[in-house]
């Protein structure tokens, strides 16, 4: 990692040298800069100017952000008229010639736009971060998305797999890495330096990210894992403090339980499925004696549908549910353990059951784990119960297993056919439903 930090380091200075020395500061607006960019103008001129224009982006206010990406999406947009005539034209003669020009103009202004600026060292983080402002801003100008096609296009060529750099994660990594790690981790937080050296210090514990060479201090994308003896029920078993540390050798099982995504501005990109299917090519490789690999996951929308689902479903068992999770404080488990296997079964029906309008899971992290080609192996009640995963799931969190040998039937029937991928136990919770003694008639039973 200090290597190719110091490589980075070494480039940027020689790319400072040739365009800033000798410099003035240019007066015109982002606006004209941008227009001037392309141009055409001359390399050093131009990187001079995508400087320029980078710095008065960052000084304009919100308002000021609004106006510019209004420019970015009328002004710089693709010239419909002229795709017209080069489609008549292309139609007639399928010429190289003429394909190209076709192309070319099937591209609007603004991509070539951010291509150039991407040209100054340091310039992709700086984009990134353009696009987290455009998030927001579309909020209250959804006319403005379009441009955030052009942002997902560029950077799903400038951050595709063969660019990233998979690292592990330790105790001897820099400093400034290691405070990014606690800052994004977005499933099990970490409290302090002393939580985190207990998560990536002893053998049984590692960490990898994905890094990408022009951000090389930045985490785009990170994985915890645990090796255990056996598939672990609950994350208080992964993370408690005082723990025996497991010998490497002895460990038979790898267990993904963090995936934390690091920059906003790459919403939308995928590095998870790369993430995993690199790590548990490297472990496979360095530690032949494992022979599972499983996650221990979250189900972030379980309880928001549990609430709304609990008036179809009629049952008092789900109001004890809903009334206990209200009052229900971190590590306070026995009401809720009263209900484990109705939570299960529930549980189940959430992952299988439950779609999107598009006939995708509708929970995340299950589109995402079934997408890769993994199945659900079992589901845990009371397996997460601090303040985030009652709020979320009641406590409740998911094996995800990926079998080597099943990962891509999984995948194709999952894709083809929206077949979710299961193992028997989730078939038989699925079956054994609420307790019938607890039932409520519906009215029109």
């Amino acid at each position: 990692m200090a290597r190719t930090h110091f490589l980075s380091d070494l480039l940027s200075t020689l790319f400072e040298r040739r365009y800033r020395a000798g410099t003035t500061r240019d007066r015109r607006s982002a606006v004209e800069l941008a227009r001037a960019l392309l141009t055409g103008v001359g390399e050093v001129s131009g990187l001079q100017m995508a400087r320029s224009l980078i710095e008065r982006y960052e000084a304009m206010d919100d308002a000021e952000k609004v106006d510019y990406f209004e420019f970015m999406a009328n002004e710089l947009d693709i010239d419909l008229p002229a795709i017209e005539e080069a489609i008549r034209v292309y139609a007639g003669d399928r010429s190289r010639a003429h394909f190209d020009g076709l192309q070319r103009l099937c591209q609007p202004k603004r991509q070539e736009l951010l291509r150039r600026i991407n040209q100054i060292p340091g310039a992709t983080a700086k984009l990134v971060a353009m696009r987290v402002d455009l998030q927001k801003i579309i909020r209250e100008h959804p006319d403005l998305a379009r441009l955030d096609v052009d942002f997902v296009h560029l950077f799903s060529s400038w951050f595709n797999r063969g660019f990233l750099v998979l690292r592990r994660i330790d105790w001897e990594t820099p400093a400034n890495i290691l405070e990014k790690i606690i800052e994004y981790e977005a499933v099990h937080a970490i409290d302090d330096w002393d939580d985190l050296r207990r998560r990536i210090e002893p053998e049984d514990r590692h960490c990898f990210g994905f890094f990408h060479p022009v951000m090389p201090d930045e985490p785009l994308i990170f994985v915890e894992v645990a090796l255990c003896r056996g598939i672990p029920q609950s994350v208080q078993e992964v993370l408690a403090s005082e723990r025996e540390v497991l010998p490497e050798s002895e460990a038979d099982t790898a267990v993904f339980y963090s995936i934390s995504n690091c920059q906003q501005g790459l919403g939308g990109i995928s590095f998870g499925n790369s993430l995993i299917k690199q790590v548990v090519e490297n472990l496979s490789r360095d530690l032949p004696h494992l022979r599972t690999y499983v996650t221990l996951s979250p189900l972030p929308g379980f309880r928001d549908w549990l609430e709304a689902a609990a008036a179809d479903i009629a049952s008092p068992v789900v109001d004890d549910i809903l009334a206990i999770a209200k009052t229900a404080s971190p590590g306070d488990i026995d009401g809720l353990a009263a209900h484990s296997e109705t939570l299960r079964h529930l549980a189940a029906r959430y992952l299988v059951e439950e779609k999107r309008p598009s006939g995708q899971p509708l929970d995340p992290v299950a589109r995402f784990h079934l997408g890769n080609g993994a199945l659900i192996h079992d589901i845990h009640a009371l397996a997460d119960v601090s303040r985030n995963g009652i709020d979320q799931a009641f406590g409740v969190m998911v094996n995800y297993l990926y079998d080597p040998g099943r990962v891509e039937a999984n995948h194709e029937n999952f894709a083809g056919e929206g077949r979710i991928a299961r193992t028997r136990m989730i078939n038989g919770l699925l079956k054994a439903g609420i307790p019938e003694k607890n039932q409520r008639k519906t009215a029109n039973a």
